[in-house]
């Protein structure tokens, strides 16, 4: 429901937060009771875009309200503002939770690794037994520069991995600030095509308008003529008035006197 003092933009907006506020709650609640982990993941994409389109739309509620500062009065300013500071809190709060998801659904995907080649400890022993102790020494030997080995490959691949996590990262963070300026230009774009759409609308008011005043204009114009015509085809008419400020026909004159 409009509140008093708000323009009809301004109603028109608060109405789409509402519906976006409505379908995140219901998608939350749907979330919970989603086991995949697939469906959760795309369950939190659609959630992420309804929160971005919310976000869009308060910040055009609060160029809106920028817009009428001057031409409201102090009490309606400050409840626009207080409503907007309560959109903004109640997205922060599906923010969060959309966070608190996300977060135990990456605990989720953790993933388990196994050593296949391990060997239990009593073969061990049993092998052991056949051994001399030199064996054992050269066998204890390989088995540490094996260990070395791997523990080097180990270091390779976590270094190759913090390499091109950080790559990834850097390139993550600048496509992230170049689809925020995006966004940014298109909500600007949006609202400045709201405006001229309202101002079509009024300058089409006008022109019907004046469309109008033309026609009836013309209208007049036309029936004056059509009168000043009548009068001076048919003086003798009666069924029509003389027109003010217009002198009335003269009579035809008889002469007094007739030439021979």
């Amino acid at each position: 429901m409009a509140s008093s003092g708000m323009s009809e933009e301004l109603t028109e907006i608060e109405g789409q937060i509402s519906d976006v506020f409505r379908a995140l709650a219901n998608g939350f609640q749907k979330l919970e009771k989603i086991k995949d982990a697939s469906r959760q993941s795309r369950q939190l994409e659609d959630l992420t875009d309804k929160m971005r389109d919310c976000k869009r739309l308060i910040k055009e509620f609060d160029t809106e309200i920028k817009e009428l500062k001057f031409r409201n009065n102090a009490d309606t300013n400050k409840m626009l503002n207080e409503k907007k500071q309560s959109m903004i809190k109640e997205l922060n709060s599906y923010v969060a939770m959309k966070k608190k998801y996300a977060t135990n659904l990456e605990n989720k995907r953790v993933d388990m690794f196994e050593d296949p080649s391990e060997t239990s400890a009593e073969d061990n022993v049993l092998l052991a037994s056949n051994m001399t102790n030199q064996q054992l020494i050269d066998h204890g030997n390989r088995m540490m520069d094996d260990t070395d080995q791997a523990i080097d490959r180990a270091k390779k691949v976590v270094q190759e991995t913090i390499d091109v996590g950080t790559e990834t990262a850097a390139t993550l963070k600048d496509q992230t600030e170049q689809m925020s300026r995006i966004v940014n230009e298109l909500d600007s774009i949006h609202f400045s095509m709201k405006k001229a759409n309202k101002v079509v609308r009024e300058l089409g008011r006008q022109i019907a308008s004046d469309n109008c005043f033309k026609a009836m204009l013309f209208i007049i114009v036309v029936g004056i003529i059509s009168i000043v015509v009548i009068k001076i085809v048919k003086p003798q008419n009666k069924e029509i008035s003389d027109i003010p400020g217009l002198a009335p026909p003269v009579p035809n004159r008889r002469l007094l006197w007739s030439p021979k």
